[in-house]
């Protein structure tokens, strides 16, 4: 049997709270990141660069497994959902298997 390899990817669209500059933001995103990286995915930050109250958070994971994928984009997902400095507005996933 042949293992089958995925390829899975969150978008994180984020609000955060109390922050005035952008070395505000950078301060409460580099732990998010270092955080998130430690699930075994890559992870930066990939938009709103200029906006201090604005992110955009990427993911990214390949795995042999649709479960062990679909476990760790959920651990992500409720990792980042859970940080009471940020709201959440909007999570895009996208997985792409072998057929894809």
């Amino acid at each position: 049997m042949t293992e089958k390899l995925f390829v899975g990817a969150l978008e994180f669209d984020i609000l955060l709270g109390d922050v005035h500059s952008l070395k505000e933001k950078r301060s409460v995103i580099r732990p998010i990141i270092a955080e998130l990286i430690k699930f075994g995915v890559s992870a930066a930050e990939g938009g709103d660069h200029d906006l201090h109250r604005r992110t955009l958070l990427g993911v990214a994971m390949v795995s042999v497994g649709m479960d062990h994928l679909t476990q760790v984009l959920d651990k992500c997902e409720r990792h980042v959902a859970a940080r009471p400095e940020l709201q959440l507005l909007a999570v895009r996933r996208r997985v792409f298997g072998p057929e894809d």
